[in-house]
Parts: structure tokens; sequence; C-alpha cells
């Protein structure tokens, strides 16, 4: 029976309380609005704009990550931090390289593009 409870203890500790919750729910309407505002509005434009909409999604990734799924608000041994910035870290491997094969490509095929172009003349 005290196994039971300490596991509820551990459960309601490990997880936000609702006020939690709202911050992070109002936050991120906050943050979607303004994204479709830019957008919709037109006040910014070009790589700005881009800019802006990213600088805003990656804002948002943060207030969700602390806010609904608790990243770093768990006890040591911080395990879920740990898993996290593991998956970051080969996602960022897999999304360079990716563009690092894709640019390495463009580089060799276009090497062929002028000569092929000369001959249809």
């Amino acid at each position: 029976m005290s196994s039971e409870l300490s596991l509820e203890a551990v459960k309601k500790e490990w997880h936000g309380s609702l006020k939690s919750y709202i911050i992070g729910f109002i936050c991120s309407l906050l943050l979607t609005s303004l994204s479709f505002y830019l957008v919709a509005a037109k006040i910014l434009t070009g790589h700005v704009l881009i800019y802006s909409l990213a600088g805003l999604a990656l804002i948002q990734a943060i207030v969700q990550l602390f806010f609904f799924l608790h990243l770093g608000q768990e006890a040591k041994p911080r395990w879920q931090l740990f898993i996290f910035l593991f998956m970051l870290f080969i996602m960022l491997i897999i999304v360079i390289g990716s563009i690092w094969i894709m640019v390495d490509l463009n580089d060799r095929m276009m090497l062929n593009m002028p000569m092929m172009e000369g001959m249809h003349d």
C-alpha cells in the first residue's frame, strides 16, 4: 500500500499543475496568432519573415517542451532530458547530412549542364 502511495506522489510531482498547462496553452495560442498575423497582414516579407517565423516556432517548441512535456523538471538523474538531447543530436546529424549530400549532388550534376546545353544549339 505504501508503494502505491509513493507512486502516486511521484506521478503528481512529475506532472504539471493546471496553472502551468493554462499558461503553456495561452503562450502557444499567442505565438501561433502572432505568426499568423505576421503572414496575413504582410507586415514582414522575404527573409525577415522567414527568420521571424522560424524564431517564433523555436520559442513555441521550447514553451511546449517545458509546459507540456515537462522537460528538465524531473528528479535527478534527468533521463528524459538526456534522451531528448540525444534525439536532437541524431536529428541534426540526419538533417545536416541530408543537406550536405543534396548540395554535393547538385554541384556534381550541375558541372555537366553547360556541355549539354551547348549540344542542343
